[in-house]
């Protein structure tokens, strides 16, 4: 079960209840929403842990660890399959509709002039075929959000993209490549690049085997090396001016490296599984977007298969599949003391993120739409769970999801 760190203070005062909740009060709210306060510790002890719990070194660094000591910090417990918890954004937004204080966005595309185009070479089907893209457009960060926007994808990295084997995430400064964009699988030899954060040209193979090797490197980036480090051919995306964007699933570009002041960014994810790379972009594009100008609106990007040529055009953010539940399932799992009406359970089903939740007489039962944030949302069961969840039948609600997977 993956783990969020959030400051207090700061999650206290975006949702409005700094200085009206306690640890307590806040748990208790955690626990009705599905989610668990795991622990409260300091920004101090969080760094200690990064350091491998090692002392601080020197009295500069000392002095700041005693700083830190009066910054409180949740670490709270998310479902594996809540991608849209992982961040402050989404974990606020998601509390926020929750305690019925604002309605689950929509998210929806706008049309360019000319759209963006993202062309993959046939060469790509041997080791990474898929690559999906979004723009966000005129995005304001601070410095917290820019970290959350970073941290977020290291979360994703390591969860639903299996540490980079499924799914790589790039964003791209926009403003600093040209398009169309092309994605690639070139020889080592052929790739030459500044990788972020290095201040030379390497060839890829080189690049590789330095950050396999060096003591600051081989145990963040080189653990991902295996992954394509034998291959014949190694994934690039390139701009139209053939400079290297990103070399997936390792490293991006220096040239196209993001700062907190970018205005406009591109997002690939490429990938061994399309449907996840959707989920992947959804998520990121879902739980920033309120950094927009416009919020929760995103550019679209054509992307053409050459080697079948096909065009699928992403991100898929905007498709809000339909799903069901009888409200028999759903009496089952409540109890008939609960006396759920349909209306009760749309509205319990609209504190979890569901959307325009109603009832079909016809059919006696719950239909709702899934945002892009609610990949999770498979079965009639998973509205029936969040129904439970809302209503507050957490034991009962283990018995159906137990009984339920093993009919199934």
């Amino acid at each position: 079960m993956p783990t969020v760190a959030l400051e207090r203070n700061k999650l206290f005062e975006r949702l409005g209840l700094l200085g009206k909740y306690t640890d307590d009060d806040f748990e208790q709210l955690c626990f009705s929403f599905g989610i668990e306060l795991d622990e409260i510790t300091t920004l101090a002890e969080v760094r200690k842990k990064d350091r491998g719990n090692a002392e601080a070194k020197g009295e500069e660094e000392k002095q700041a660890d005693k700083l830190l000591e009066e910054t409180i910090v949740y670490k709270i417990d998310i479902p594996a399959n809540r991608y849209d918890l992982l961040c402050m954004e989404g974990l606020v937004r998601g509390l926020q509709v929750f305690r019925g204080e604002m309605k689950a966005p929509t998210h929806t595309l706008s049309e360019p002039a000319v759209r963006q185009q993202m062309i993959v070479k046939a060469s790509t089907q041997q080791i990474r075929p898929f690559v999906v893209c979004a723009i966000m457009r005129d995005v304001t960060f601070d410095a917290d959000s820019y970290a959350s926007f970073l941290d977020l994808q290291d979360k994703l990295h390591m969860n639903i993209c299996r540490r980079r084997t499924l799914v790589a995430i790039g964003t791209h400064n926009l403003d600093a490549v040209e398009g169309p964009f092309t994605y690639e699988a070139l020889p080592p030899k052929d790739i030459n690049f500044i990788p972020l954060f290095e201040e030379r040209t390497y060839e890829a193979k080189e690049y590789m085997d330095y950050i396999r090797t060096d003591p600051n490197k081989k145990s963040n980036l080189g653990k991902y090396t295996d992954i394509i480090y034998d291959s014949p051919v190694y994934p690039v995306i390139l701009d139209s001016k053939r400079r290297v964007m990103s070399m997936p699933p390792i490293i991006n570009g220096e040239h196209s490296k993001m700062s907190q002041d970018t205005k406009n960014i591109f997002i690939e994810c490429t990938a061994t599984d399309y449907t996840k790379a959707c989920v992947t972009l959804n998520t990121m594009l879902a739980m920033f977007g309120e950094y927009c100008k416009i919020p929760f609106v995103y550019e679209p990007v054509d992307v053409t298969y050459e080697h079948d040529n096909s065009t699928k055009t992403t991100p898929t953010c905007a498709i809000e599949p339909e799903f069901r539940a009888t409200m028999k399932e759903v009496t089952n799992i409540l109890g008939a003391d609960a006396k759920c009406t349909p209306e009760m359970a749309c509205t319990l089903a609209e504190k979890m993120m569901l959307r325009n939740p109603r009832y079909d007489e016809k059919t006696d039962e719950i239909v709702i739409e899934t945002p892009c944030t609610r990949s999770d949302i498979l079965h009639e069961c998973d509205v029936v769970e969040d129904i439970a969840v809302a209503y507050g039948r957490f034991m009962d609600l283990f018995i159906y999801v137990v009984v339920f997977c093993w009919v199934f």
